[in-house]
């Protein structure tokens, strides 16, 4: 990293927050997503993560991840990084959290896991959704309040992104009127639940083991919904033994018929794929609308 004049911005900011000198000696680049460009920054108060993309293409991003991140660690449930400061200069955005050391797992690594995530998903509040709207990837995720998660999984979720994806002839016109088919019989298919707390983008890639043995999750799209999202998204590129499923159904029973939704929870974040990726997620996204036709 080479951007002298961040760095700057970057020291005078992290001491201004933490109210002690902060001195940058060096920028590691570490691996990150696609999305950002990711750096260790090393201190003389310590190490820190810096993340950094575009600020004209992405002006509130990391606005949004830092009151998310805000948001999961008040549940005191599970471990995240802790969101320090975030900003823009010289055409880049900025957001700096602490630095999460990888540790090696304890015995109970799964089992703990899903008892943090069951935990943290007994936060609850009056409605479906979120203060602000946020990012999933680079995909704008609206949170306009709906008391019915079936209103809001139909009109925040599947059909804003649905539409996209036939506006851009990624999908087809039959595959968005199953999709409109599938809106019109969520509040028969999914069980009156409180909205829960979610980490809104939970795979394997946004979890990793602690310095204390244990999950630590990161790069949320937080939102409060229907936990079984969440798991739902575990499920879907694998990543997550079987210990964790036996323990979270053991603590935090799902309601019955949970197995036959598994695929309309992953059709939001398989329509988020198509819009960044295309390929075979659209045929998975295909088959998921005909099963459920």
């Amino acid at each position: 990293m080479t951007d002298d004049i961040l760095l700057y911005e970057l020291s005078a900011t992290l001491t201004t927050q933490l109210g002690v000198k902060i001195t940058i000696n060096h920028a590691e680049s570490v691996q990150g997503g696609d999305i950002n460009k990711t750096y260790k920054l090393s201190t003389n108060e310590g190490p820190f993560f810096l993340k950094v993309n575009d600020a004209r293409r992405y002006p509130d991003m990391f606005a949004r991840e830092f009151n998310g991140l805000a948001t999961l660690r008040k549940t005191a449930a599970i471990t995240l990084p802790e969101p320090i400061c975030f900003g823009a200069k010289n055409g880049q955005a900025y957001l700096v959290t602490t630095f999460m050391q990888k540790g090696g797992a304890v015995i109970d690594f799964w089992e703990s896991f899903a008892a943090a995530i069951g935990k943290m998903h007994q936060h609850t509040q009056p409605h479906f959704g979120f203060n602000e709207s946020n990012y999933i990837g680079t995909i704008k995720q609206y949170n306009t309040p709906y008391s019915s998660w079936a209103v809001f999984y139909a009109f925040n979720r599947l059909m804003p992104l649905g539409r996209q994806a036939y506006d851009r002839h990624l999908i087809e016109k039959a595959d968005l009127q199953l999709l409109e088919g599938l809106c019109k019989r969520l509040p028969a298919i999914f069980p009156e639940e409180k909205p829960a707390l979610l980490h809104g983008d939970l795979w394997s890639g946004n979890f990793m083991v602690g310095p204390d043995g244990r999950a630590c999750i990161y790069d949320p799209a937080v939102y409060y919904g229907h936990r079984e999202m969440d798991l739902a998204m575990t499920r879907l590129f694998g990543g997550f033994d079987t210990r964790f499923y036996y323990s979270y159904q053991h603590l935090y029973p799902l309601a019955n018929g949970w197995q036959q939704r598994i695929g309309i929870c992953q059709l939001y974040p398989l329509l988020v794929h198509v819009l960044l990726f295309g390929g075979s997620y659209i045929d998975n996204v295909r088959e998921i609308l005909r099963e459920n036709s």
